[in-house]
Formats: structure tokens, C-alpha cells, sequence
């Protein structure tokens, strides 16, 4: 049960300090609430269940890794600043393959209402 309390409190540290997580999250709640409008299938449903936690994710790992830079490396260091670099790519990566998700799930069903 310790272990849940450690990862929950490292879900909360994310959300209380990170801005990009928050965002994360309500495009999350809104792709869902999509996604329950316009009843899309089962695969569908996987298919945004993953890109979701992909993108929550690579943003959780992201904030892990820029803490523990800020931590070894206080002052600045260009070295460090390109390590958070490379962890903010892997979220954008992250980031553009949802947003592909998405129109491939959501667009057919958006023209159809057209």
C-alpha cells in the first residue's frame, strides 16, 4: 500500500507543479467525454486509452527527470538544459502521436455529422 501512496503522491506533485500535466489531463477528460459522444468502438477506445497514458506518461517522466537535473546541476549548465530538452521531445513525440490518434478516431466521425 506504501508503494500506491508514493506513486500517488508523485501524481499529485505532478499536477500541484507542472502546468503542461494539468493541461494533459483536461484534454484527457475532454477526448473522453468525446469519445462517449460519439460512441466510438472498442479499438477506438483502446487506441485513446494508450495514447492518453502515453502522453501522461512521457509528461511524469519528463518532470522526474527535470527535478533530478535541478537537483544535481542548480546553476545553469548547457549539458543539463539539453537533458530536459530531450525529455520535453519524447512528450512532444508523445503529444503529436495522440493528436494523430485523434483525428484518425474522431475525424471520420466528425465529417459524418457534417
Amino acid at each position: 500500500m506504501k508503494r500506491f501512496k508514493y506513486a500517488f503522491r508523485g501524481l499529485l506533485f505532478a499536477f500541484k507543479t507542472q502546468i503542461n500535466f494539468r493541461i494533459h489531463i483536461i484534454v484527457a477528460i475532454l477526448v473522453i467525454i468525446a469519445g462517449f459522444f460519439f460512441k466510438i468502438k472498442l479499438m477506438e477506445w483502446l487506441s485513446i486509452i494508450i495514447a492518453i497514458s502515453l502522453v501522461l506518461a512521457a509528461e511524469l517522466f519528463n518532470t522526474a527527470i527535470e527535478t533530478l537535473v535541478d537537483i544535481v546541476s542548480p546553476d545553469y549548465n548547457e549539458r543539463a538544459g539539453l537533458i530536459k530538452d530531450v525529455a520535453a521531445g519524447a512528450v512532444l513525440i508523445a503529444a503529436l502521436a495522440s493528436i494523430i490518434i485523434g483525428i484518425i478516431v474522431f475525424l471520420p466521425k466528425m465529417m459524418e455529422m457534417i
